[in-house]
């Protein structure tokens, strides 16, 4: 399983996982959370058509991240899944019969040494499976 930002898709981190499926003979799940739209708790008229559009959009995006990996590793099955949520608990819910996780970690520079995200964090403390955290620019 893939944890993929797609506003910033790194090729370190996809090429690290879908080696690794195809290296294991496994599918790939590729997972992404979006932030619910701040009217949502609200519950104004056409939220749920609001919802809906950005859910096609958040979709079409991931499918647009991950097609050249698709075309680069043929023999991948990938599964998309992009959810509306926290991306540290879309992720953990997400990987419950994962076989590894993959997840990302910026490069930072910085006086106290590297730091790893919340989402990473996450991953690393509440997911069962093994974790891979790229490191990647």
């Amino acid at each position: 399983m893939l944890g993929l930002e797609i506003d910033r898709p790194d090729d370190t981190l996809l090429e690290f996982a879908f080696d690794a499926a195809a290296r294991r003979k496994a599918g790939l799940r590729a997972v992404h959370a979006w932030p619910e739209p701040p009217t949502s708790s609200h519950r104004f008229p056409g939220d749920v058509e609001l919802h809906d559009t950005l859910e096609r959009g958040q979709a079409s995006l991931l499918s647009k991240a991950l097609r050249p990996w698709r075309e680069k590793f043929p023999d991948v099955e990938v599964i998309e899944a992009s959810r509306c949520g926290s991306a540290a608990q879309v992720l953990v819910s997400d990987s419950r019969d994962a076989s590894l996780v993959v997840v990302g970690r910026r490069i930072r520079t910085g006086s106290f040494g590297a730091h790893i995200g919340h989402v990473t964090h996450s991953a690393l403390h509440h997911v069962a499976a093994p974790v891979a955290v790229v490191a990647h620019s």
